[in-house]
């Protein structure tokens, strides 16, 4: 009888960015929650920029929220660094939380910001309570993108008005 799959083949077929595999490993009812022999999910560990492995592992009940645990990044943060809009759109359409800090007190929206990812920052600041709010270093978004001159992002951010939802 075969060996069932364990957690660290799951969390390497995604970091492959290995659709086929992933999928395939999930049919077998592991749990996409629990950590790798590095203390990472799947989900954390999968492939940046392939929202269909992000989206496998969120369909299968993978936490969106789950946090790194050495400055508390969740993969909204790690996305938005790297400006992977199409990644953010996935997360957010399976409940993350565009509104958690990490150890600096950065939102993902700080971090998409300084790094000049407009389309990643014009998706995200709808989402984020207070997009104009400070890190823990005293910095906006908009003044993080100012002072790493990512010029259009900053002056899309300082035209940005944000809209009162209905809630």
């Amino acid at each position: 009888m075969a060996e069932a799959p364990d957690i660290n083949t799951l969390a390497n077929a995604a970091a492959r960015g290995d659709l086929e595999e992933t999928k395939k490993l999930l049919e077998c009812n592991i749990d996409v929650n629990t950590k790798n022999k590095y203390d990472r999910t799947p989900l954390q560990v999968g492939k940046l920029g392939n929202p269909e492995i992000t989206e496998a592992l969120l369909r299968a009940g993978a936490d969106p929220n789950v946090r790194d645990r050495c400055k508390q990044l969740t993969l909204m943060h790690d996305a938005a660094r790297d400006g992977h809009a199409d990644t953010v759109h996935v997360l957010l359409q399976y409940g993350a939380d565009a509104n958690l800090r990490d150890t600096d007190g950065n939102l993902p929206l700080h971090l998409a910001a300084r790094e000049g990812h407009r389309g990643t920052v014009e998706l995200l600041a709808p989402h984020t309570h207070h997009p104009f709010s400070s890190n823990h270093a005293g910095f906006t978004p908009v003044q993080l993108a100012t002072q790493h001159h990512r010029d259009d992002t900053a002056r899309w951010l300082e035209s940005y008005r944000q809209v009162p939802s209905s809630e």
